[in-house]
């Protein structure tokens, strides 16, 4: 009898659709996960509100384990899901460019009258607002140094960044680990190193660090 395969969810970002998880999606399951790609309405709603969209996805799942796999805002979306449902099947959590301390840029768009290019999106979590992570599953934050993205449209941001979000930003209390790529905000989603990154941390709960020199 073959052995039951483990999940992997998929949990896209702002602005776009699962779509843009596609090659992730492949990748994953090229490396013997059953994935499940959840796509939502990241301004519309609330990461609150689709928290409950996603429980309504998982509830419905048969498998030993179940990861997570979160670009950006996504990853605000888990961390409501866990405090909403914390009574989650076992498996890990990988955050990809993830703003656990709230966003530099979206304060600002808040701050000038321009929140309403997100919309409920900036509801419980990109102003820094999202809930405390205290999760049994463990969570693994993986951040963005190279620097190209609308984020230069923001002067101040903190440095290092992914061109959107400040490596500071991804650091999160209750955090397992947590490692810089060389990589933008977006490139994340087509970047086999970090889907690798991500794939080690679902079977051990650590990355893989380069051994100091």
């Amino acid at each position: 009898m073959t052995a039951q395969r483990e999940t992997v969810v998929l949990v896209h970002g702002l602005y776009v659709h699962g779509l843009w998880m596609r090659l992730l999606e492949y990748w994953l399951e090229q490396a013997g996960y059953d994935t499940v790609n959840f796509s939502y309405p990241s301004i519309s709603r609330s990461p609150s509100e689709n928290a409950g969209e996603l429980q309504a996805v998982l509830k419905d799942l048969d498998a030993p384990a179940v990861h997570f796999l979160a670009h950006s805002m996504g990853g605000l979306v888990v961390r409501h899901l866990f405090r909403q449902y914390p009574n989650q099947r076992p498996g890990r959590i990988v955050t990809l460019g993830t703003p656990h301390q709230g966003s530099y840029a979206a304060r600002i768009m808040h701050g000038s009258g321009l929140g309403f290019f997100v919309g409920r999106g900036l509801e419980d979590g990109l102003l820094g607002d999202a809930p405390v992570w205290t999760g049994p599953n463990l969570l693994g934050s993986i951040a963005g140094t190279l620097n190209v993205g609308l984020g230069l449209l923001f002067p101040g941001m903190p440095a290092p960044a992914d061109g959107i979000i400040a490596v500071v930003e991804t650091q999160l209390s209750g955090m397992a680990d947590h490692i810089c790529l060389p990589v933008s905000h977006m490139q994340m989603l087509v970047d086999p190193t970090t889907v690798a990154q991500a794939c080690a941390f679902f079977a051990t709960g650590r990355f893989r660090h380069p051994p100091h020199a």
